[in-house]
């Protein structure tokens, strides 16, 4: 009879126990089952994001659409994929930047006067030439009384990060864009914070006591230069892209031509370059 207890009862214990088991696997399938979809549907959200910031793009809505890319990023800086939307927020700051569209603090309109030109009014705003007859599609300096011109008045700034090759374009103090660049070997391009003092386009490169014109295969300064404050350094353009990314230069900035010549065109003189290691 004890035996006949014993043994039902450890059958109890057993069947008690396997039923544990199993409510505890049905726990784990269930929250495991839970998890998954709450990421699908996060990633779902920010791919539904990222299709309405880009809808607004391509409708010409630029301002909505970089606040939108803006959120995108704040709100999912961690997420893997995030450098793709950081460069769809960088092609609307620059379409926005060269459009004629107006925007909050950082343009104005301004009627030419007779006697202006339109070196008189980049000086007067603290701009380029360039940059205003893009904005404004000009395809020459001839203006005329009357003209009603958008000009950028936004200030640009360059941050040059030697640690990882990287220049970030800042206007206002926010980023407009990150180019990839190659620095001094050895870590001899200098730090600090300069400014740009002059500007070339298809420059000469001294070098050794001889002068190599620009069409030389032996000019490595590409088809820009912008000079620092400090003699000998500056941003140029290169006859080597494949080094982009490196340091591997003299001690300057070297961009790829393209890349470089756009940079030019919405630098002045003047603009502050902070260079860190």
């Amino acid at each position: 009879m004890k035996k006949n207890i014993l043994w039902t009862a450890l059958a109890v214990c057993a069947v008690a126990v396997l039923v544990f088991i199993v409510l505890r696997l049905k726990g784990t399938s269930a929250v495991s089952g839970s998890r998954k979809p709450a990421v699908d549907v996060s990633a779902g959200n920010v791919d539904k994001d990222v299709s309405r910031a880009e809808g607004l793009f391509q409708k010409g809505e630029l301002l909505a659409a970089r606040d939108a890319f803006r959120e995108i990023l704040l709100e999912n800086a961690a997420d893997p994929g995030i450098e793709a939307v950081q460069k769809k927020l960088e092609d609307v700051n620059m379409k926005i930047i060269l459009s004629a569209i107006q925007v909050p603090d950082e343009t104005v309109m301004r009627e030419v006067k007779t006697g202006d030109t339109l070196s008189m009014i980049a000086d007067e705003y603290r701009t380029t030439v360039e940059m205003i007859k893009k904005e404004n599609g000009l395809r020459s300096d001839v203006i005329r009384p009357g003209m009603q011109l958008r000009i950028w008045t936004g200030r640009f700034s360059v941050l040059v990060d030697k640690s990882q090759n990287l220049l970030t374009l800042r206007c206002n103090g926010d980023v407009v864009k990150t180019y990839r660049v190659s620095t001094g070997k050895d870590n001899i391009t200098p730090v600090g914070t300069f400014k740009i003092v002059n500007k070339l386009k298809n420059p000469p490169w001294t070098h050794d006591g001889k002068v190599y014109p620009p069409e030389s295969p032996e000019n490595i300064l590409g088809t820009r230069w912008m000079g620092f404050d400090i003699p000998g350094y500056g941003i140029h353009g290169t006859t080597q892209p494949e080094s982009i990314g490196q340091q591997v230069t003299a001690g300057c900035v070297r961009m790829p031509n393209a890349e470089v010549e756009e940079l030019y065109d919405l630098l002045p003189v003047n603009t502050e370059v902070t260079i860190i290691d």
